[in-house]
């Protein structure tokens, strides 16, 4: 539920006028105005509760833009899974601002104070109405710091899978896709609105905690670590995580630029894990040559043992896993890095160019491997998908049906299928020039589908793609023709 403001007009008293003085309507406009910019300039408003994503429309807050998170943590796995934290936002407003929100569903809020002075601050659902001391002005930057505590709750979402902090049986997973991270910090919880990253957790000493970014501090006091981590490049909120637990811990490189690899295995899944993660490097490299340098200052993964999570996740830098992931799931994920993390859907509408993309990776690292060529495998779908992938033809891919459905089989296959006949249409020179154009293009910001489709039609601008939009894209049912 939105929040409510009770919005308070302010009279402009004004003093020193004689009675006498008639003050035309003209003149009393001159000399509010005046009053105003002597006093500081105009008023704010409230950020609005939501920036209307058509699938999550309470989703993110409006009025400012966040450009760093600074995220102090505790937390003890034993007992009632206790969650104590410290949320620094540094932001920029983008109206002027009497107040504002954040996404924060669960928890108790102890205090919040913007530029150091204390805040009211009001619960409405997830929304965390924020009153500064001052209004803030358009293009101010200021920060907002919210302390808070409780034990964190899952989200579920639409389609019946849970997210947001998730009990391990040694510790704790936390995952976004698409809301889950305003279950453990408080922010502005749209892929829209990107930021940098430092994280710090305090866990019982003998466990770890594994973030996004690099391990800057690992600190033992008494009975307790705290794992620093810091995440250089823009994140979407839904990308970062936290794994607490025990882990196998192995640090290496990669290429001759000496990407810093760094993967977190739980030892219940080291042994089954170990031949499809020592392919990490060639998987890096191979995704290198085709998609473009790697987006980030470091790479990954975290496996963990959660089954009953049932989804692998693409979390900046290091993706996460349940359980063992095989040879695709771990190509599909890291793909993710360039289409999807780097390059970030401006709404969840946009799924697709998330998906569709790390599908077809799949395809090409098959093609390229001894399996099935890309070509089969999208005859393969077209003749009888079904059969693996109910619904693949129940919506277009640039339109899913409703929140519950933008991880179904269409965004996923039919948004593979979409890429390979621009393949077919345009030549593999071409396709090459388009995926990783488009990855360097939009590299650490948010794109939509219409941006994507003109980027497509720039880059080959003798062919005809109305066709491919038209079937493939945006229509419903299956096309007549493959």
């Amino acid at each position: 539920m939105s929040s409510t403001y009770e919005m308070v007009s302010r009279r402009l008293r004004i003093t020193g006028v004689p009675r006498s003085v008639r003050i035309v309507p003209s003149a009393l406009l001159a000399l509010a105005l005046a009053l105003t910019a002597c006093s500081g300039g105009v008023h704010g408003t409230p950020g609005v509760p939501g920036v209307h994503d058509p699938y999550f429309p309470k989703a993110g807050n409006g009025g400012y833009d966040v450009g760093h998170y600074d995220l102090r943590l505790a937390y003890d796995p034993h007992g009632a899974g206790r969650l104590t934290g410290t949320a620094t936002l540094t932001a920029r407003a983008t109206q002027n601002l009497s107040a504002f929100d954040l996404d924060l569903k669960g928890l108790d809020v102890q205090e919040v104070t913007v530029e150091g002075r204390s805040a009211r601050f009001n619960r409405a659902g997830q929304e965390l109405t924020v009153r500064p001391h001052d209004d803030l002005d358009d293009g101010e930057t200021f920060r907002v710091t919210v302390r808070y505590s409780g034990t964190p709750q899952a989200v579920t979402d639409p389609d019946g899978s849970q997210e947001g902090w998730l009990p391990t049986t040694d510790g704790a997973l936390a995952l976004g896709e698409p809301t889950g991270a305003m279950a453990w910090f408080p922010g502005n919880n749209h892929p829209s609105d990107k930021a940098s990253y430092d994280i710090a957790v305090t866990v019982p000493k003998g466990l770890r905690a594994v973030s996004n970014g690099e391990l800057t501090g690992e600190t033992t006091t008494g009975d307790r670590t705290t794992f620093t981590w810091h995440t250089p490049e823009p994140m979407a909120s839904y990308l970062a995580t936290v794994a607490v637990g025990h882990y196998d811990i192995s640090r290496s490189t990669i290429g001759k630029d000496r990407l810093p690899v760094y993967v977190a295995v739980d030892p219940t899944q080291a042994k089954a894990s170990r031949e499809v993660l020592a392919q990490l490097p060639e998987i890096i490299e191979w995704e290198e040559y085709n998609f473009g340098p790697y987006p980030f200052s470091s790479t990954g993964a975290i496996v963990d043992d959660a089954k009953d999570v049932g989804y692998a996740l693409e979390t900046q830098n290091r993706p996460v896993f349940p359980s063992a992931p095989d040879t695709g799931t771990l190509v599909h994920e890291l793909a993710h890095q360039w289409y999807g993390d780097s390059v970030t859907p401006k709404s969840w509408r946009d799924m697709w160019l998330n998906e569709g993309f790390a599908t077809y990776a799949e395809w090409l690292w098959d093609e390229d491997h001894d399996g099935d060529t890309a070509q089969q495998t999208f005859d393969a779908l077209y003749a009888h998908g079904e059969d693996d992938h109910p619904g693949l033809w129940s919506f277009p891919p640039a339109e899913p049906s409703g929140a519950a459905h933008i991880s179904d089989a269409p965004v996923y296959e039919r948004g593979a299928m979409v890429l390979h006949k621009i393949r077919q249409t345009v030549g593999d020179d071409t396709f090459y020039d388009i995926i990783q154009g488009w990855a360097v293009a939009h590299r650490h910001g948010n794109a939509d589908t219409a941006d994507f489709t003109a980027y497509v039609e720039k880059a080959a601008p003798d062919k005809d793609f109305a066709p491919i939009w038209k079937q493939w894209l945006y229509g419903e049912g299956k096309p007549a023709h493959p």
